[in-house]
């Protein structure tokens, strides 16, 4: 795994990918399996940053298979409408990468369906959403199902009294929480996959500290934060390189169902792809299937 980077991803021709994320960590990681010749599908909820992104991808890469579809991540009824469009339009789903997010809302927000904000979009919309296509990723090839998670998920907790915020409303708290919440349910996810014969991988990843817009887009790029994005750049490695533990969790032969896998230097915010440290609050099993009963509770989906 020494300073791997996508020169040492095998060729990915004839495998199907479906990206969530238009920007950042999802444009990069769309363009590099792009590159290594999968046909990808990219998602989100805005139609002309996803028509940006494919054709900045076809002008680096004028043979790629790449299109955009919309999803809201935040509405369990978009989730559900591109679930049954996406499974009967496709044969099948080789990798799935949970990526796109959103952080640090400085006030409370609440979705359609009267959810936190980043709860949903992070963690209950990528639920529903894997729930949705599995007869896809069941018939896949070596099916991955790829969930990202944060480094803020090492101060994360799961207020199972309090999921959505309600009594007290904390934006690091609470993105904290969804990204634990996404390392956890990859974990569970390669635990049932393994009792139930799903025959695909649940692995997680975290990309450090990455230089990509997702702060400027939730608290404002004036905010405290979004100006420390902004003046420390320097801090920030680039997203292509945020990506790569994203890609090898993907790709590499190397990487296992139940892994987590992140920056390989200081303190996991910036390097290679390297095994991640678990927080302790993700090696718990019982919350964790205590968590995605909750989660198929909210969302109204089962596996």
């Amino acid at each position: 795994m020494a300073r791997w980077t996508t020169a040492d991803m095998p060729a990915q021709h004839g495998r199907k990918a479906l990206v969530t994320g238009t920007g950042g960590l999802g444009f990069e990681t769309a363009l590099a399996l792009s590159r290594a010749g999968a046909d990808v599908v990219i998602a989100g909820r805005n139609g002309a940053k996803g028509a940006e992104a494919v054709a900045a991808i076809r002008s680096a890469l004028p043979s790629a298979a790449i299109r955009f579809e919309r999803v809201d991540l935040a509405s369990l009824a978009s989730v559900a409408d591109f679930a049954r469009r996406f499974v009967g339009r496709e044969e099948r789903l080789d990798l799935l990468v949970n990526n796109a997010g959103v952080m640090v809302p400085p006030q409370r927000q609440v979705t359609v369906d009267g959810f936190e904000l980043q709860l949903a979009t992070n963690h209950l919309g990528h639920f529903a959403l894997t729930a949705g296509l599995m007869p896809l990723l069941r018939r896949g090839r070596e099916a991955r199902v790829v969930s990202l998670s944060s480094i803020a998920a090492r101060q994360g907790a799961i207020a199972f009294d309090d999921l959505n915020a309600e009594r007290s409303y904390r934006p690091m708290q609470a993105y904290g929480q969804s990204k634990l919440a996404c390392l956890m349910f990859a974990l569970e996810f390669e635990r049932r996959s393994r009792a139930g014969g799903w025959g695909i991988a649940g692995i997680a990843a975290h990309p450090g500290v990455a230089r990509t817009d997702l702060l400027h887009n939730a608290p404002g790029r004036h905010s405290p934060m979004g100006l420390a994005r902004s003046l420390l750049w320097f801090l920030f490695q680039p997203a292509a390189q945020g990506a790569l533990p994203t890609l090898y969790a993907a790709t590499s032969p190397a990487a296992t169902g139940g892994g987590y896998y992140g920056p390989d230097r200081l303190n996991e915010t910036r390097g290679h792809p390297t095994a991640a440290t678990l927080p302790p609050p993700a090696l718990d099993e019982e919350a964790a299937a205590r968590l995605w009963t909750v989660s198929e509770d909210l969302t109204g989906t089962r596996f």
